[in-house]
């Protein structure tokens, strides 16, 4: 065994005995209702192989792979909620990050590897030279041909046949465990996440496919770590570089917006970012349509549920930006639901609702509607309800924000809706505030109205 070999071998046993002795001294109650061990399954892949020979470049380069998994189940629990790792404390998951941040150095640097991963990794981002990557990436790079699609058929493992009759869940489950398609996944993320663009996008081929397994899944533990991929390749990856999996991708986003509460958050966020990437030159794309109308199909259904709407109110308005005045087509969905959440009891919901009717208004100049009357009744009934928020100045400067674009937007239609308000004792600030602003205001409105043409069909606003 070269001496260069030697060396990184026995870096490698510093840092796994390193890891094995914390993990010997942290306490871990596994959950009752899994018969896998996790903390036995993580020793496993820090235990690199014995032999009085020394080992060979490939029994190294294996042990190099599992000490990599093993980092990135232990890292994983800084951002899983999952109780198989609910036990790793903080402190403990950034050493691991440390570790490996090291070690990936120390490899790349290496006699033995160096050369090797430089070549590979300048196949398969197609390269001249990887100077520019971080060593770190580095060896995640080379790993990846090696590790996603054993943690892709770990995850399917537990999956269900959509063709079969009966419980496919207990099934699956009792086939294998589906805390092993979490463990995957939650690996599976973790390699994800350590490269951006413009590299991610060289490896997207890898990505999707891992990625729609884990969609596909029936665990709502294991399609949301498919779903924080998605999130990653969306902000890292151009529409070009998802190829054909574009509409397979889509259909995906579709078929799991009807999922459960703890991941809506993360198929809204996912769904928006695909969408506006792979149809961002199309804003009349069926799958605008089609995305949002599942989503507003199930907000339809439970209007009241907060971690719902204030996801949804958080995460839609780059899909508004990407269809323009395609939104006229869904007012008659949009605008009843504004209408019941302007009236929260929470001031989050009531100021995202009031920051996306603006939105909404901007790109479309609320044409042809007739939300506009109704419009401004709610808007005054929650300016005087206000004074019992907490967010009280912030809600009502929205509102008159709102107020001042209406009048510019359809100055008719305004007056006519707004001549039963404007004497009310209790508005007599709003009224002076919008003379104010209007007057302030109506040239650069006009300007931007006739000069700038209007919204446009696409991504294109009115700034106000």
């Amino acid at each position: 065994m070269s001496d260069s070999l030697s060396a990184l071998q026995n870096y490698l046993f510093q840092f796994s005995n390193r890891l094995l002795d914390l993990l010997s001294k942290t306490h871990c109650t596994p959950p009752e209702d899994t018969p896998i061990s996790i903390k036995s399954t993580i020793q496993s892949l820090f235990s690199p192989p014995q032999n009085p020979n020394g080992i060979t470049e490939t029994q190294l380069f294996d042990s190099i792979k599992s000490f990599a998994l093993g980092c990135a189940l232990l890292s994983s629990s800084q951002s899983s909620t999952h109780e198989l790792l609910s036990w790793v404390p903080t402190h403990f998951s950034n050493l691991v990050n440390s570790a490996f941040t090291e070690f990936s150095r120390a490899y790349v640097a290496s006699g033995c590897f160096g050369e090797r991963n430089e070549r590979r990794v300048c196949e398969i981002l197609g390269l001249h030279e990887c100077g520019e990557v971080r060593a770190e990436e580095r060896l995640v790079v080379e790993l990846f041909p090696e590790v996603l699609p054993v943690l892709k058929e770990r995850i399917k493992e537990s999956s269900i046949d959509k063709n079969t009759d009966g419980d496919e869940v207990s099934a699956a489950s009792a086939r294998v465990p589906v805390g092993l398609a979490v463990v995957a996944a939650c690996q599976f993320r973790w390699f994800v996440t350590q490269v951006d663009k413009p590299r991610l996008g060289k490896l997207s081929a890898l990505v999707i496919p891992c990625g729609l397994t884990a969609l596909d899944h029936w665990s709502p533990d294991v399609k949301g770590q498919g779903m924080i991929c998605f999130i990653h390749l969306a902000k890292n990856v151009n529409e070009r570089e998802f190829g054909g999996y574009g509409e397979v991708i889509l259909d995906a986003c579709c078929q799991n917006i009807a999922c459960s509460d703890e991941i809506w958050h993360d198929v809204v966020e996912m769904s928006v970012l695909l969408v506006t990437s792979i149809q961002r030159n199309n804003p009349r794309s069926s799958w605008f349509e089609r995305i949002l109308n599942e989503m507003l199909g199930h907000l339809e259904r439970q209007p009241r549920n907060k971690d719902r709407r204030i996801a949804w109110l958080t995460f839609i308005e780059p899909l508004f930006h990407a269809v323009g005045l395609v939104l006229l087509a869904h007012f008659r969905r949009l605008f009843p639901l504004f209408f019941v959440w302007m009236h929260a009891d929470d001031d989050e919901t009531v100021l995202l609702v009031l920051q996306r009717v603006h939105a909404v208004m901007r790109l479309t100049w609320i044409r042809n509607t007739p939300y506009l009357e109704r419009l401004v009744d709610e808007l005054v009934i929650l300016y005087k309800e206000s004074a019992l928020k907490v967010a009280r100045e912030e809600i009502r400067t929205t509102v008159l924000e709102i107020l001042v674009l209406l009048r510019q937007c359809q100055s008719v239609q305004f007056e006519a809706a707004w001549d039963k308000h404007k004497n009310d004792p209790n508005l007599e600030k709003l009224s002076s505030s919008m003379g104010e602003n209007t007057a302030n205001n109506v040239g650069s409105y006009a300007e931007k109205l006739h000069g700038g043409g209007g919204p446009s069909m696409g991504s294109t606003t009115l700034q106000t």
